[in-house]
């Protein structure tokens, strides 16, 4: 250690050395020799150990946000939260992550995506996979039976006992009525029930061992061929052939509630309990969806399955649809923003006595849902505003901060978004240069002779128009120009 801190003193002095040399311009010559000198010093006392050498990244599967990107961000979260309240939710929250027990056997294949957490004080810990399963531990914990929640502004979830099929048709209504207002372009929601799902694997063979792993594999028809699915059936999961086409008789059907009725009348199908409960809901469903006249944006899939193991009877998914290329094609699914369903059961896991509370939500694909946003600004070059600022105060003269900084102090209190340049004699030009830039709307201006008047003089940033304004009647009048129902700013 001693010698290495020779050294470390060497490279310093050497470093000195030829630093004074460029100051005080030696030759070319002489400055080459010595940093050749210091570089052998380097050379010799290696790599730093003390140091540790590390890239700058965030981890894997996260990012970060930046003004521009939160900006979008909040507006898709006020869309989202204000149809959430609409509809009467109340909001709660939970930890981020959960004891491991918890969590543990609810995801089904899903499983081996939880992250776990070190041994905290003798409790097994895991970050949460979905906002679901830690809200049917809430409602068990806390012995409800009745509640209309959301959830960070993503999960919506009606949890009770009601009459069938009204609640789940209020959750498609709200997934129809947020992706319409977010203008994201075309979109369809598939529709299946569990139940149905079940009732045909019966009826085509499958052990009901092998019900929920044959059910992920059909949930992979959006994204591959049926063939592909067949293969990983027979040769992966151990089915026939035979039973794997049976269930590819059913499967890639598609349509509305005609499918329905059509299902009704099949011979095998219409004889297993199960299938026939769930397709008797599923033509109630179609009914109340009529009524909310979002009908036409629902189409009953069998292939839809959602490999999550808690859902227990209807089932949803909304996926955002590309333009046919050719005329007479059907419009292509590009990836899911939405999805859903009833899981009447998990509630019951975490009860000591089991009680059930049938519960029914959806999630909302927000991180997808942005990106198609940004995506679409960044095409259209729209400029996005990052700050709600309505004024901005400035000054015409100099030796004018104290004034500023007396009216930037009114205007806070009153509830105005204001702010001020950071000088204390700013260039006027410069001050509305800031609110080009910074898409603010207005510019309350004081000059020496608008403080001898006792007036304001406010500016319209796009306009350029100028009005005074006496001092005493400035907040009305920049909460008036800013409002949304009347922007004239």
């Amino acid at each position: 250690m001693a010698e290495r801190a020779a050294l470390e003193e060497l490279v310093r002095l050497q470093g000195e050395r030829v630093r004074g040399l460029k100051q005080q311009k030696a030759s070319a010559e002489q400055i080459e020799e010595e940093v050749a000198k210091l570089l052998k010093l380097k050379a010799q006392l290696g790599p730093d150990e003390g140091k540790q050498k590390f890239v700058l990244k965030t981890p894997k599967g996260t990012r970060d946000y930046s003004p521009r990107q939160m900006a979008i961000r909040e507006k898709v979260f006020d869309v989202i939260i204000s149809c959430f309240k609409r509809h009467g939710a109340e909001v709660i929250d939970t930890p981020v992550f959960e004891l491991k027990e918890t969590l543990t056997g609810k995801y089904g294949e899903d499983s081996k995506l939880i992250y776990d957490l070190k041994d905290q004080g003798g409790e097994l810990l895991s970050l949460r996979y979905d906002l679901t399963v830690p809200f049917a531990r809430y409602l068990a914990m806390n012995k409800l039976t009745n509640i209309k929640r959301y959830h960070i502004a993503k999960d919506f979830d009606i949890a009770g006992q009601f009459d069938p099929m009204i609640p789940d048709a209020e959750c498609l209504k709200i997934m129809c009525e947020i992706l319409s207002s977010l203008q994201i372009g075309d979109f369809l929601v598939k529709v299946n029930d569990r139940r149905i799902l079940d009732g045909m694997f019966a009826i085509c063979g499958v052990p009901d061992s092998k019900f929920r792993t044959i059910c992920s594999s059909v949930d992979k028809l959006d994204k591959v061929s049926w063939e592909e699915v067949k293969n990983e059936m027979v040769g992966e999961k151990g089915l026939t052939p035979e039973v794997a086409d049976h269930i590819g008789d059913y499967v890639q059907q598609h349509g509305g509630v005609s499918l329905v009725e059509q299902l009704l009348q099949d011979p095998k199908l219409s004889q297993n309990k199960q299938a026939l409960e769930g397709l008797e809901d599923l033509k109630l469903l179609f009914e109340y969806l009529t009524l909310f006249g979002i009908a036409d944006k629902i189409s009953f899939d069998l292939s839809l399955a959602r490999g999550l193991d808690y859902y227990t009877g209807v089932i949803y998914e909304a996926v955002l649809l590309q333009t046919p290329v050719r005329p007479g094609e059907e419009p292509l699914g590009v990836g899911s923003v939405a999805a859903g369903g009833r899981y009447d059961g998990l509630v019951g896991m975490f009860d000591p006595k089991g009680r059930k509370v049938p519960c029914v939500g959806l999630s909302i694909g927000v991180e997808r849902i942005f990106s198609i946003v940004e995506q679409r600004l960044e095409a259209l070059e729209e400029k996005v505003r990052t700050t709600e600022t309505q004024v901005l105060v400035a000054s015409a003269q100099k030796r004018l901060l104290e004034e500023r900084l007396k009216l930037v102090s009114e205007l806070w209190d009153a509830g105005i978004k204001a702010e001020l340049l950071y000088k204390k004699n700013p260039k006027l030009l410069n001050q509305l240069q800031y609110c080009e830039e910074a898409g603010i709307p207005l510019v309350a201006i004081i000059g020496e002779q608008e403080l001898k008047d006792g007036v304001i003089k406010l500016r319209s940033v796009a306009s350029r128009e100028e009005v005074d304004v006496r001092r005493e009647d400035l907040v009305e009048e920049i909460k008036r120009r800013t409002s949304p129902a009347l922007c004239i700013c």
